[in-house]
């Protein structure tokens, strides 16, 4: 934190949010306690080097620290009132007359292009119809006719020539890049959209699993200055994008309580429309607030 030379709010142009003392305070703790429910228990099996290919995926590839996840920051634009600012871990924090914030000086110069980059992926993806018809075969095509399979720990549903005889009986239709670089040479000729990271701007749309799961990316890229309140709200939604993604698989994880939801069958393709609808609908407002706040940034910025 550093002191501020502004004394009065009228010298901040970019709040646009005074929190009391008292509120910001109780969303700390709010915060720090339904993040402790996600995550403390993964925390602790992970520190007993146990595998767990759902949430284990929510911080490697994502690679956000939890440490980074539980720490509170109100975002850009936001005053906190009061004079006690020993609970927040925020280097970007500068205290002033009024209170204290974020302080638009700090912000790095070299995030500037990202801003945005990203808001032209959020509005791009915001502004489609939502498409509903790849049925999480992606996890299917990452495995089709390899040789390795990235969770080795976990056994498949079916054999490798099931396996394969299934794909091949069924159109790939991804359009997220992100999931398409991982599929096997032998499956990305099969997917009816040339991807590639030049077209990736245009390409994402909102029914996508992980176009809803990558809001939580898009959050925590300009921490702190994304508040974590939004940051989490893009979380909870990642998690649970990320079971239904693991569960619509073709690896077996009964074992650790999860029921496959079955794309080989009709009744499994149904099954997962009906919650790729459901993430689609919940992230409708978490696209949405994070459009709002990157174009505060990008407009403040002028990138």
């Amino acid at each position: 934190m550093r002191i501020s030379f502004i004394d009065h709010i009228a010298e901040a142009p970019h709040i646009r949010e005074i929190i009391p003392e008292q509120q910001w305070h109780t969303r700390i703790k709010e915060h720090e306690r339904c993040i402790a429910a996600l995550i403390d228990d993964y925390l602790e099996r992970r520190q007993q080097h146990e595998k767990d290919p759902v949430m284990d995926f929510l911080f490697e590839y994502y690679a956000f620290r939890p440490s980074h996840l539980k720490r509170w920051s109100p975002g850009f634009g936001r005053l906190l009132e009061g004079s006690d600012f020993d609970a927040l871990e925020i280097s970007e924090l500068a205290i002033t007359g009024s209170g204290a914030f974020l302080d638009p000086e700090l912000f790095p110069e070299n995030r500037k292009s990202a801003v945005r980059w990203i808001l032209t992926v959020l509005r791009n993806s915001a502004g489609k119809k939502p498409s509903f018809g790849c049925f999480g075969m992606h996890e299917w095509a990452m495995v089709y006719k390899a040789d390795q399979v990235r969770h080795e720990q976990i056994p498949l549903r079916m054999s490798g020539d099931e396996l394969a005889e299934f794909v091949e009986s069924r159109p790939l239709a991804c359009t997220h890049f992100d999931a398409f670089r991982f599929f096997t040479d032998e499956a990305r000729p099969l997917n009816k959209h040339e991807l590639n990271r030049d077209n990736f701007q245009e390409m994402e749309q909102p029914g996508c699993i992980h176009s809803n799961m990558d809001l939580y990316k898009w959050a925590f890229k300009m921490y702190p200055w994304i508040g974590s309140d939004l940051v989490r709200e893009a979380f909870e939604l990642a998690v649970e994008a990320r079971f239904v993604d693991m569960k619509a698989s073709p690896y077996d994880l009964r074992k650790r309580g999860l029921q496959p939801i079955k794309i080989e069958t009709s009744e499994g393709r149904a099954k997962y429309v009906e919650k790729q609808q459901e993430i689609f609908e919940k992230g409708r407002p978490v696209r949405d607030k994070l459009i709002r706040e990157y174009r505060q940034l990008a407009d403040y910025f002028d990138c």
